[in-house]
């Protein structure tokens, strides 16, 4: 799950500033399930725009925008979307990027996109993959610090961790005593053994 959060209303504005004919394309896929960019979502936006003088053409809500097939595609879901001279997309970076290369309008974002991130147990869970391209996680028990520890250490723990909280985050609980944890439990200690290389580190 891409985990993204919305942008103030405010910035929203801004982004659409001097733009009209508005057509809004969600996303029922991971914006949905953050309440991002669902069908409600997308309604209250398309009322909140028209709030402030906007003219909303029409919406339309894919099963997710980051892997819509053609302009052809979300026509016919909605025609509308062929008078539509700006295109908000209330979805992730991806989908932002999917829609902006089939249309020829300008296409503008709605969200903020900040990890890649799971939902386990009715809970949203962020930040669990860095999406580094290099992925190590075996090493430390399915617990991703580059993605998890805000210093994205590979080598052990800062030492600021308080009570087994971060130092840089104390909502957050401490990556590294996690991994040790889950390590620990497994019997497999000897992988935290491995000494990564700077080169390693800054990937």
């Amino acid at each position: 799950m891409i985990i993204s959060s919305a942008k103030p209303f405010e910035e929203v504005i801004e982004l659409l500033k001097d733009k009209d004919d508005i057509f809004v394309v969600g996303c029922n896929a991971c914006a949905a399930k953050l309440h991002v960019g669902g069908e409600p979502e997308v309604l209250e936006m398309c009322k909140r725009l028209e709030d402030e003088g906007k003219n909303i053409v029409g919406w339309v809500i894919p099963s997710a925008a980051c892997s819509v097939a053609s302009f052809d595609s979300l026509v016919e879901k909605n025609t509308a979307i062929n008078d539509a001279k700006t295109i908000l997309v209330m979805a992730c970076g991806s989908g932002v990027s999917i829609i902006s290369g089939i249309v020829d309008v300008p296409v503008y974002p709605s969200n903020n996109t900040e990890s890649l991130g799971g939902r386990s147990q009715g809970e949203v869970i962020p930040e669990l993959c860095a999406m580094c391209g290099d992925c190590k996680i075996y090493y430390f028990g399915g617990i991703c610090p580059k993605g998890q520890c805000p210093k994205r250490l590979l080598n052990g723990p800062c030492g600021g961790a308080v009570e087994g909280k971060c130092e840089v985050d104390p909502e957050k609980d401490c990556a590294w005593e996690l991994i040790f944890n889950k390590m620990e439990k497994k019997g497999r200690l000897d992988l935290l053994e491995k000494v990564w290389t700077v080169e390693e580190l800054s990937e």
